[in-house]
């Protein structure tokens, strides 16, 4: 009988775990989403908002790159609340999408280094996030 119940803690504190690292994605997600909307939003409306560089390997029209940060970051929102209800879907998808916020944010270094920096590396945890969890832990 004491195996059965320290088997049932550990099961219950492996679904905890889950559930928590799930939850701790989609909200990385949705404010990882949130900001590269806003961000894009500032590219495409007023393009002084952002450093130019000259000689830079990739060269972008910065409206078109924030028409791209826009949807990429309306899709992440999307994508976080499938993750709030714990859908396979939005795990895959929110690896996917983070991912593609990590290419943006990257070719997008010359313009905010900071910031695009800092976004790589929230959008690394959300991957760790839906990673770490096994699909047998899940609910």
């Amino acid at each position: 009988m004491a195996t059965t119940s320290t088997t049932h803690h550990r099961t219950s504190a492996k679904e905890a775990a889950a559930g928590g690292l799930t939850i701790f994605a989609a909200v990385m997600l949705f404010i990882s989403g949130i900001l590269g909307f806003c961000r894009g939003l500032m590219a495409a409306l007023e393009d002084d908002v952002f450093l130019t560089t000259r000689d830079y390997v990739f060269q972008f029209d910065l409206t078109t790159w924030g028409w791209i940060h826009m949807l990429i970051g309306a899709i992440a929102v999307a994508v976080s609340l499938g993750l709030f209800v714990a859908m396979t879907w939005a795990r895959v998808c929110g690896i996917a999408l983070a991912s593609l916020l990590i290419i943006a944010n990257f070719l997008s270094i010359p313009y905010y280094p900071f910031w695009s920096m800092t976004l790589i590396a929230l959008n690394a945890f959300i991957i760790w996030a839906l990673c770490v969890v096994r699909r047998d832990t899940l609910v």
